[in-house]
């Protein structure tokens, strides 16, 4: 569909010319612009009639005036302002009140019909009312490549809403005659209805943004063709294809049906993909690419070719490898109508065939031309640009198709596509574990998976193995080629910063040695958020700086650091816990160094007398025991355990001196007091006996 349509769609907005008085009637007229203050909503019906080749346009316009008269004021609307399709005619307005209504080119362009709708009567402040605008979108006939087309065999034309800015309401219905199958080709409108008279209706609904509503609907009788089945084995596996012809001309089905019965089987063997449509592919012939003025046209999601009748064989191979490049293997267009082209060249080369794929110049090697004309980034979807930078465009992605390929080499590129399809992204990690990403890679995925070799191998992202053209494909450099070919100016600072994050990941890859950078790193890198890849990186190299302090304290206490930091380290929700057991194994082996600088060497007695029941150095042995195992707390405490031992040894030895020395002085006095006891009771005893006998 031509960019015209789009252009044309924007363009569909009202303008209104209001009128104020004063009260009074002699007061002059002035002017005032009030575009919100007139609205309208339309309701919009398009009948196709073929056999007339046009459609009829039915607007129903409700007009309000929402303006308030003052005391000295009042206001009114006398005409208004519609834009309608450029290509509408046969223009008629009518409303049920008194008075003529008229309606007039105010002025014309490209994409838009400006129309000035008198009103048959004012439309003062806070009324209402209703007219029908009646139109007509008539086929031109002349060239088949153009945008509106309405015949018996195929109809093609953009359907808008109509409605003020900001004014909700409106809605649109078109109805298609019976016998026609319809396709939404662009824009969205609800699946359609088919009524007891076989016809097709579309109904848009309620719009709350009528302004944004835009579809471009194409319609063929698919009765009118002529259906070849065919069955070519593509990769071991069949690919069934319907090749649909006019009944009028066979030619073209014949030619069409052997072209893609023996283009098919080849494109995969090139490309190195499976067959990966699950209905049979519809090789449909067209007056043209709908309305594009492009000779073929390929929609995946109806899995559907069209191709005009008067394509060479260069357009339908190029279709025909669209049936793998179309947006789901690689996301830019570029990338798509470029390896469409390569591959669409190269199999020409298989069948046999001479064609000539467009160049930037076409005297002179691809990829030799002096100007490049468009950067690739640039080119926007079909029909957005003019027909010459269309044509630059296509010249340029095959230049550039070739030019990789020369780089990548087929394996190269197979492993490239492989890998896509699969959902593979750059920047693979190392052991054995494959990370996929969402969506088909776009310019800065497709870059990075062809630096890497396809596979994707190795951190630094070009480890990967498998020929390039005599050298290994994760080796070959493409930067220089998207800056060339593929990045608009606004681009190159990514590329600035793709390099310098690179260049870092590869500095800390080599301090890491066989530690594993945590995903996030490689996420980052792949979505090209580089500014987040280097934060992440920078914090994962003060990790590795800080484990080698980790290791270095260690060795000092003669300990063996644990896997804790390295399971942190390779943790993916950051890099909080490995900063903490950093943290917390230096203060760790400060405490066990510690309880190692007050074990004594040569202990007192004292100290022995201290240590004497206290087991110190098993709690030693538990600390280094626990932090070789990752248990920092229980090695804290052990260690702890044994520095308070050893520190108290002394004055705990001191203290139990005392309490000997003062037992002992105590068992002394007791024996001594006991003895002198014991004299005494002898004494007395021998004074006692002397003295009894009376009797002398």
């Amino acid at each position: 569909m031509s960019g015209a349509l789009l252009r044309i769609a924007a363009a569909a907005v009202i303008a209104v010319g209001m009128l104020g008085i004063p009260v009074g009637p002699t007061a002059p007229a002035e002017v005032a612009a009030a575009t919100p203050d007139l609205t309208m909503v339309g309701k919009a019906r398009y009948d196709v009639q073929p056999e007339q080749q046009r459609i009829r346009v039915v607007v129903d316009l409700t007009l309000r005036n929402r303006l308030k008269d003052t005391t000295t004021r009042r206001y009114y609307f006398d005409e208004a302002f519609l834009a309608v399709p450029a290509s509408a005619s046969g223009w008629s307005l009518a409303w049920e009140g008194s008075g003529s209504p008229r309606v007039s080119v105010n002025d014309r362009s490209a994409d838009a019909t400006i129309l000035r709708l008198r009103l048959g009567a004012r439309l003062f402040s806070g009324k209402t009312a209703e007219y029908r605008l009646t139109f007509y979108l008539k086929d031109p006939g002349g060239q088949p490549t153009r945008e509106l087309r309405v015949g018996e065999a195929l109809v093609s034309f953009p359907v808008w809403a109509y409605a003020s800015d900001e004014t909700p309401g409106a809605s649109t219905t078109v109805v298609f005659p019976p016998g026609y199958a319809v396709l939404v080709e662009t824009g969205s409108i609800p699946e359609p209805e088919v009524d007891d008279r076989g016809r097709t209706i579309f109904r848009s609904g309620v719009l709350d943004k009528p302004l944004d509503f835009f579809a471009y609907l194409v319609a063929d009788k698919p009765a009118s063709f002529v259906e070849t089945l065919l069955e070519p084995v593509v990769l071991g596996a069949p690919a069934p294809v319907i090749v649909r012809a006019w009944p009028d001309d066979a030619d073209w089905g014949e030619r069409v049906t052997k072209l893609i019965g023996g283009a098919l089987p080849a494109l995969g063997e090139r490309i190195g993909l499976p067959w990966s449509h699950e209905e049979p592919l519809v090789v449909q012939e067209a007056l043209s690419r709908t309305t594009g003025g492009y000779a073929g046209l390929f929609d995946p999601t109806a899995s559907r070719v069209e191709i005009a009748y008067y394509a060479g064989n260069l357009v339908i191979l190029h279709e025909a490898a669209h049936a793998w490049f179309n947006g789901s293997l690689l996301a830019d267009r570029w990338a798509n109508e470029a390896f469409a082209s390569y591959y669409a060249a190269t199999v020409a080369g298989d069948l046999d065939l001479t064609v000539a794929p467009d160049t930037l110049t076409d005297d002179s090697p691809a990829g030799e031309a002096d100007v490049q004309i468009l950067d690739l980034n640039a080119w926007g979807p079909v029909g957005s640009m003019d027909a010459a930078t269309e044509d630059q465009a296509y010249a340029a992605s095959y230049d550039l198709a070739v030019l990789i390929a020369e780089r990548a080499g087929e394996d190269g590129l197979r492993a490239v596509w492989a890998a896509a399809a699969d959902g593979v992204g750059a920047y693979q990690p190392s052991w054995g574990v494959t990370e996929r990403v969402d969506g088909a890679p776009d310019w800065r995925g497709l870059l990075d998976l062809l630096e890497a070799g396809g596979e994707a191998g190795g951190e630094a992202g070009g480890e990967a193995s498998g020929e390039a053209g005599g050298e290994a494909s994760g080796e070959a450099s493409y930067e220089d080629l998207w800056r060339t070919w593929v990045a608009r100016p606004g681009d190159l600072p990514l590329l600035d910063a793709r390099a310098a994050a690179r260049a870092r990941l590869a500095e800390v890859t080599e301090a890491a040695g066989d530690w594993r950078l945590p995903r996030q790193v490689r996420d980052a890198l792949r979505a090209w958020q580089f500014d987040d890849a280097t934060i992440l990186l920078d914090g994962a190299a003060t990790i590795l700086a800080g484990r080698d302090e980790v290791a270095a304290a260690a060795a000092t206490a003669g300990l063996t650091p644990s896997d804790t930091l390295e399971i942190a380290f390779e943790d993916e929700d950051g890099f909080e816990d490995a900063t903490t057991d950093i943290r917390t194994q230096l203060e760790v082996l400060q405490r066990y160094e510690a309880a190692v600088a007050v074990r004594p060497t040569n202990p007192s007695p004292l100290m022995d007398l201290g240590l004497w029941g206290t087991t110190p150095e098993l709690s030693l042995a538990d600390a280094a025991a626990a932090y070789e195992l990752g248990d920092l707390p229980s090695a804290a405490t052990a260690a702890d355990t044994a520095a308070a031992i050893w520190s108290d040894a002394e004055r705990v030895g001191t203290g139990r001196a005392g309490s000997l020395f003062a037992l002992l002085l105590a068992a002394i006095i007791a024996v001594i007091m006991l003895f002198t006891s014991i004299r005494r009771r002898r004494r007395r005893r021998g004074q006692v006996t002397i003295g009894s006998d009376p009797g002398r």
